[in-house]
């Protein structure tokens, strides 16, 4: 499936604007997101009561970080991006799929917004879609989707301190030029690995994308070139674990783990994800004892799913969601039965939706 996502022209003559994909694009991603929406309930319906709870209100206020909760921020339409902060346990920094240089921390107790950084000397981004804390304790932001697959030379890296205090902010990144050895590419998922700094993006294809590997550091001085090293699935977002040893990508229905060993995927295994309307993030909690998926739309619903003790996740304690897993791992028969209705229903449509839009 290809995403597409139209993104407003700056309001002033920019070089870096590009054409924007027609209406037919935007029509077809909306009403396969609506699909799998409609399917979720229905596979639901079949599985029967036993199977499946009753859509999930919106998460009460918690105790304790690092739960399931709701992104309360009226701004927030579309959060992209999703990673735990160093510097402040229980927050997550995300940020919007939008032309706009702003960072929102958000605190996972309360789902508010704690902090708005709005990032100076990086122009009008593109298409933000990923986000990561550094080893270096910076937040790195990826300016790295490409609305027409592909078709732009070249894509940015955002990068800044992370804040020390809780506040909006106003802060000086710097911005890093990026460019595919094997030419351009769309991606959403970046990933800055917590032991050596380097940074990673996962391409995205519906026939499956590519990992590339940046340089040993980033030069803000000329061309940062990302070189293929690996294979991966459709991939919506990444996150390595807090000690490096493991790298888990997400796609729309499922998500899988890897063994990260000397730069490079190993031995990969099923995670337990929910389903969820348009799943775009994840991220690992600062202790690693969970992982944390979100999702785009108003008021949108971050779950938090524990990572067993031999590396596959399991629905965590606190959390609201269904914890339906999307690639049938793990669970009861009844979760099993939705994640296949649900995956076999949704691809129907993807691909009836891909043969209209070629033949028209």
């Amino acid at each position: 499936m290809v995403k597409v996502k139209v993104v407003r022209p700056p309001s002033r003559p920019s070089p870096r604007s590009s054409p924007r994909p027609g209406p037919r694009a935007g029509r077809f991603r909306s009403a396969l997101a609506a699909a799998v929406l409609v399917l979720a309930g229905t596979a639901g319906a079949l599985s029967g009561p036993a199977a499946v709870a009753a859509p999930a209100a919106p998460a009460a206020p918690a105790a304790d970080p690092d739960r399931t909760f709701r992104i309360t921020d009226p701004r927030i339409t579309e959060s992209s991006g999703l990673a735990a902060s160093r510097a402040h346990p229980g927050v997550y920094w995300t940020h919007n799929d939008q032309d706009k240089p702003l960072i929102y921390g958000i605190d996972s107790r309360t789902g508010e917004t704690v902090a708005t950084i709005t990032m100076r000397g990086v122009g009008e981004p593109r298409d933000m879609e990923a986000i990561s804390v550094g080893a270096d304790g910076a937040i790195y932001v990826g300016d790295i989707g490409d609305n027409l697959n592909g078709s732009w030379d070249h894509v940015w890296i955002y990068r800044f301190p992370e804040p020390k205090t809780l506040a909006d902010a106003t802060v000086d990144a710097t911005q890093y030029t990026v460019k595919y050895a094997d030419g351009p590419r769309d991606a959403e998922a970046m990933m800055v690995h917590p032991t050596t700094g380097r940074v990673y993006i996962a391409s995205k294809n519906e026939d499956g994308g590519g990992l590339y590997e940046g340089p040993a550091e980033l030069s803000a001085g000329g061309t940062n070139t990302f070189t293929r090293v690996g294979e991966v699935p459709w991939v919506t977002d990444g996150a390595f674990s807090p000690d490096g040893k493991e790298l888990v990508l997400r796609s729309y229905f499922s998500a899988r783990g890897y063994v990260w060993k000397n730069g490079r995927l190993g031995a990969d295994h099923r995670v337990r994800a929910p389903i969820q309307g348009q799943a775009e993030s994840v991220t690992y909690t600062l202790d690693g004892s969970a992982l944390m998926f979100g999702t785009e739309g108003t008021r949108s619903q971050v779950e938090r799913v524990d990572i067993e003790k031999g590396g596959g996740s399991s629905s965590g304690a606190g959390s609201a969601g269904n914890g339906a897993s999307g690639d049938g791992a793990g669970g009861d028969g009844g979760n099993i039965t939705i994640g296949a209705v649900v995956l076999v229903g949704a691809a129907v449509l993807f691909f009836g939706f891909r043969r209209r839009k070629q033949g028209g």
